[in-house]
């Protein structure tokens, strides 16, 4: 009888687990198919600008996948490999731009947009002549690693204060590194664009979860009272720091752990949502609570001072720099790395290892 009457019970709990399952799957393919349909846009976007270039420019953009090329990044004023702005007519440009727009967020476009703007500020501040190719919106470069539409293929963009790297590996898009910088971190007054700072919600964001700190907590927050000049990780292929440092969020406070999330989701916010719940997700999967907070420098949030601040985030996978340290405190470098994952080489390997199978 007990036997009996514990079957529809033991029914229950298994229709409970199968229903969990076929939504847990429906999920995922639903994400697989949202990543796919993202990726064609992509790749539609990025053949539609191919198209717009001359014979001589797509030879100065196109390279294979496996071209050096691909790792040589940097965010400094330089010359640059690609096609620029500023040797694309009109339309090219737009085209150009489409694709920018595809994989970014609205405030990751934003941000891209004003980076760009930003070398007409600085032109005016370090009294450059209006040609002057040193702070030029137009030295922003394009270039595309092998073929669109097919299994391996990528593109970035790069100038000063801004480098985005897109791969494609089996229709699925990874999208770090990213770097965004901003020069001035807040346009003076009298200045073009007076008041404007591009990455605004970074720093407030930082310092909103740096106040709400207690005194014991801070002991493992701080690690040095001087901030670096930059960034530890540079423009390296590989983003490596020696150890994870400062507070992990399962050492937080549930309001703290909200505002290291909305950290978090400042960064992830500059792309497509798309990518953004890509990653967040492979966050989640390797345990949110393992990543930590450091802060490094000047505890008060004035711009100017001459004093500066760096923190970073770091965690199993992802790693976040920030520092504002340069003329005085008013020079913003920032940072977004996939520790297992930059440029697609984790997809790459994964790739290769298939088909070798």
């Amino acid at each position: 009888m007990n036997n009996c009457i514990a079957f529809p019970h033991r029914n229950r709990l298994l229709t409970g687990l199968l229903l969990s399952l076929l939504l847990f799957h429906g999920e995922i393919a639903a994400q697989e198919d949202t990543a796919r349909l993202l990726e064609k846009r992509m790749s539609d976007a990025t053949k539609a600008f191919i198209a717009s270039l001359t014979e001589q420019q797509k030879s100065e953009t196109l390279l294979p996948y496996e071209s050096p090329l691909r790792f040589d990044w940097n965010y400094t004023p330089r010359s640059r490999k690609g096609i620029r702005l500023k040797d694309l007519d009109a339309g090219q440009q737009k085209q150009a731009m489409t694709l920018l727009r595809t994989v970014l967020g609205a405030q990751g476009y934003l941000k891209a947009e004003q980076i760009i703007d930003l070398e007409n500020v600085l032109r005016v501040l370090e009294k450059r002549p209006p040609d002057d190719t040193y702070r030029d919106p137009g030295n922003y470069a394009f270039l595309v690693f092998g073929q669109p539409g097919s299994e391996v293929w990528g593109w970035r963009i790069e100038g000063h204060h801004l480098s985005l790297h897109f791969s494609s590996v089996n229709g699925r898009i990874a999208f770090l590194p990213g770097f965004m910088g901003s020069n001035p971190a807040k346009v003076p007054p009298h200045a073009p664009r007076e008041g404007r700072q591009v990455l605004r919600d970074e720093l407030e964001a930082a310092f909103q979860l740096l106040a709400s700190f207690s005194p014991e907590q801070l002991t493992t927050v701080l690690l040095d009272t001087k901030a670096p000049r930059d960034i530890f990780t540079g423009n390296a292929r590989k983003a490596m720091l020696e150890k994870r440092e400062g507070i992990a969020m399962d050492k937080m406070s549930g309001p703290q752990q909200e505002l290291f999330k909305k950290l978090i989701g400042i960064y992830l916010d500059r792309y497509h949502i798309t990518l953004k719940n890509q990653q967040w997700a492979q966050l989640e999967k390797k345990g949110l609570g393992n990543i930590r907070f450091a802060w490094m420098g000047d505890t008060k949030p004035e711009l100017g001072t001459g004093l500066g601040h760096y923190y970073r985030i770091h965690g199993p996978g992802i790693l976040i720099e920030f520092d504002n340290t340069q003329n005085h405190g008013n020079h913003i470098h920032s940072v977004v790395r996939d520790l297992d994952n930059d440029f697609g080489e984790d997809l790459l390997k994964l790739h290769y290892e298939k088909q070798h199978k």
